[in-house]
């Protein structure tokens, strides 16, 4: 059996981090944590499409996924309220 090389490990790794903070993402209750974590998601997503050789796709991710989703996302959130309301 092979053992796992470095570049696995890492990926293993980012893999962890995209969920660990998606799953964040959808358990804060506050929208401005959430906004962040799905930030973090974002770039995390991007360093491992670079680590698959695909540095086009992590720029985009990185720019569009990172930057401008979470400025338009704490945009509205400023516009209205910050923390989520309880359910019915």
């Amino acid at each position: 059996m092979n053992a796992l090389t470095m570049d696995q490990i890492i990926q293993f790794g980012i893999l962890l981090g995209v969920l660990v903070s998606a799953y964040l993402t959808i358990r804060f209750r506050d929208l401005l944590s959430a906004a962040i974590a799905s930030a973090a998601m974002s770039l995390l997503l991007s360093l491992e499409f670079y680590m698959l050789h695909a540095p086009d796709v992590a720029i985009a991710e990185a720019a569009v996924g990172a930057g401008v989703v979470t400025a338009l996302v704490v945009y509205g959130i400023a516009k209205t309220e910050r923390w989520e309301r309880e359910g019915p």
